[in-house]
């Protein structure tokens, strides 16, 4: 099972929305197992799919629960192949719960939970919270990919050198393989701001860039209200098409990259 986390430092990128159309292709156009978590507090992965809830155990037990039973934790969605781990507002606790407990390893509990079914999924995707807490470093550390949505704005670049700093750390402390697959742009627009940002972003080669951009579309707020994955919504508009061509490209870097034995 490969794993990947989304992640920006700022909201408001279409993170959460890029996680659940990643895998939702991954598993519907592609054929692969897929399993999504929902590893933010908002739980707006979980809400999409149906299933926020209080009444069932959530990623936060698998952060704080020695004995959870990472089956009983994952459910299906209405999409074959396609999983999820919920999340709720308990992961704000849970987080608190992880650094005081201090009689096993923090950073590393994710990782643990995944290898139990590791066998049973092609790709695992992590929607991680705009934040660097103790559950955003255990999918890091869980993680062999990492990519990074960018909306571009006055602010888009904030916080991205932390983010990379973060994942360098990382990656020398705990998990060498991990990997910067790269950045997209998000909510692309054919206009000088977004030109110049996707140009500085391709001139800075520390910050590996996709070619394909997700062009802005009213079509993706409205399949939030609609709950359903973008090209369940309207299949042929823009943003369905770049998706679906995104994770093409991902797909393809990646298996060069285990062709080559490249990082």
């Amino acid at each position: 099972m490969k794993t990947i986390s989304v992640i920006n430092l700022k909201g408001g990128v279409a993170k959460t929305i890029s996680a659940a159309n990643i895998a939702h292709i991954m598993a519907t156009m592609h054929g692969k197992r897929v399993l999504l978590v929902d590893n933010d507090k908002q739980g707006n992965i979980s809400k999409m799919f149906g299933l926020h809830s209080y009444n069932s155990r959530t990623v936060a037990e698998l952060l704080t629960d020695r004995e959870a039973e990472i089956h009983d934790i994952i459910k299906p969605t209405q999409y074959k192949s396609l999983d999820v781990i919920p999340a709720n507002m308990t992961l704000l606790k849970a987080n608190l719960q992880v650094l005081l407990d201090t009689g096993r390893p923090q950073q590393t509990r994710l990782r643990a939970a995944f290898k139990r079914i590791s066998d049973e999924y092609d790709y695992c995707v992590i929607d991680c919270a705009p934040d660097i807490n103790i559950s955003t470093i255990n999918a890091l550390v869980a993680s062999d990919d990492v990519i990074i949505p960018i909306k571009i704005d006055n602010f888009a670049f904030d916080g991205l050198a932390e983010l990379k700093e973060q994942i360098d750390i990382v990656r020398d402390d705990l998990n060498p393989s991990l990997t910067l697959r790269g950045c997209f742009i998000t909510s692309y627009q054919n206009n000088d701001v977004n030109k110049q940002g996707e140009n500085w972003l391709r001139e800075n080669t520390e910050y590996p860039v996709f070619n394909t951009h997700i062009r802005r579309t009213a079509k993706v707020d409205e399949s939030t209200f609609a709950n359903l994955p973008i090209i369940e919504y309207s299949r042929w508009c823009g943003a369905s098409r770049d998706y679906i061509a995104l994770v093409s490209e991902y797909l393809e870097s990646v298996s060069e990259s285990d062709t080559t034995g490249g990082k």
